[in-house]
């Protein structure tokens, strides 16, 4: 397991502070609501860096929120208030306590990242069986869920098939997860599309009430749970450009940043160009889906 060296969360004056991870922090309200806190705090293979990006939390909130609102037909949210304390007004949601299903649920429709390394190793991605011949970044035939295990904090996250789901969730519940996961991924391509975008894939997390009524948690649809890429730069067979910290990945892979990715430390403050260039593709990437100046 990677070290994480997440800085310590702050202190929320009738908070108390449950979790942090890689960019949120958890705190739980006098009674028993959670307030979910997202930070300007960024993360590259599996290292939290300690140069953060400004106004990344609040981008990332405002976007779950309009998110969520497209969404509200399709299954219920978390969210129960947006007034929060004003130490974290902006990047702050208050939400439900919901005992969480142990699955990341993925829908994919276009091949890259893991599912890409699946597919070249097996033809398959999840178990699911894809055509020869496809390329990073091509278009699968239809969507697909390619659910993972939800991984201890600094592993990584584990591809596994429909049929594990089922053995960890039950054969009801796994249905039910797949369904509205493709419905979401569905609903939120075609509204991308709709802006000039392409949702490539995205990871969604649910969770259960007390009455056993399945409920979209976490964030939903922001570039650090989804890939988006312009859609008149597509084009298969290379990496495409993207709406996410892929800046950030490249510069610290680049012979500039002087990071060795084998030395097992964390790669080097970012240079304040980067940062800048990161802050205006999260930036880009809010305006462009929800039409909203920021």
């Amino acid at each position: 397991m990677a070290e994480l060296n997440i800085p310590t969360a702050p202190a929320i004056e009738g908070a108390t502070h449950l979790h942090s991870g890689k960019v949120r922090d958890l705190y739980e309200l006098p009674g028993g609501d959670l307030l979910m806190v997202a930070s300007d705090r960024i993360s590259i293979f599996d290292f939290v860096l300690d140069t953060t990006i400004p106004d990344k939390g609040e981008i990332l909130t405002r976007m779950s929120l309009w998110w969520f609102d497209q969404l509200a037909d399709l299954v219920p949210n978390h969210v129960i208030s947006t007034d929060v304390p004003d130490a974290v007004k902006g990047r702050a949601v208050v939400c439900e306590r919901l005992a969480m299903y142990p699955v990341e649920c993925v829908a994919r429709g276009y091949l890259t990242g893991s599912g890409l390394l699946d597919y070249r190793a097996s033809g398959e991605v999840c178990g699911i069986a894809l055509p020869d011949g496809l390329e990073d970044g091509s278009r699968l035939p239809g969507p697909i869920f390619t659910p993972a295990t939800k991984a201890e904090l600094g592993d990584h996250d584990e591809n596994v098939t429909y049929a594990d789901v089922v053995t960890t969730i039950g054969g009801e519940r796994a249905a039910e997860l797949r369904e509205l996961t493709l419905g979401v991924y569905a609903r939120a391509e075609s509204i991308a599309r709709e802006r000039g975008i392409i949702l490539a894939d995205t990871k969604l997390e649910f969770g259960a009430r007390p009455d056993g009524t399945t409920v979209l948690g976490d964030e939903v649809l922001t570039p650090d749970s989804s890939r988006f890429w312009p859609a008149a730069e597509w084009q298969p067979g290379r990496t495409q450009p993207s709406y996410d910290k892929q800046i950030v990945r490249n510069w610290a892979l680049s012979p500039e940043s002087g990071w060795d990715k084998a030395s097992g430390e964390a790669p080097p403050p970012l240079p304040p160009e980067v940062v800048e260039r990161t802050r205006g593709r999260y930036v880009e990437a809010f305006e462009l889906l929800t039409g909203q100046r920021w």
